[in-house]
């Protein structure tokens, strides 16, 4: 996380590294997923979803960001608390 500690309506930004092991036969897609509800998927939002590639044999590193969740499309009683934010690749 390079922006940590961040407020509420910050963008998040990652720098994200990984390493591919062998030759992929497709791009790659990076999906950032804020959890709105621990109750329900209904509020999930996804933040930003990126595709990356074609992607070398070796250690690669990208900087990801995405913006904030809109608060208004969270439940209010779920908009102070723990959350997750999930990224999916």
């Amino acid at each position: 996380i390079l922006d940590n500690p961040s407020t509420f309506l910050q963008p998040f930004t990652f720098e994200i590294t990984f390493e591919v092991i062998s030759e992929l036969a497709e791009d790659l897609e990076f999906k950032l997923i804020y959890v709105g509800s621990a109750e329900t998927e209904k509020y999930d939002q996804t933040l930003e979803a990126v595709m990356v590639g074609p992607v070398p044999v070796g250690v690669n590193k990208f900087v990801f960001q995405a913006n904030p969740p809109r608060k208004e499309l969270l439940p209010p009683n779920d908009v102070l608390g723990v959350t997750v934010l999930l990224l999916q690749v």
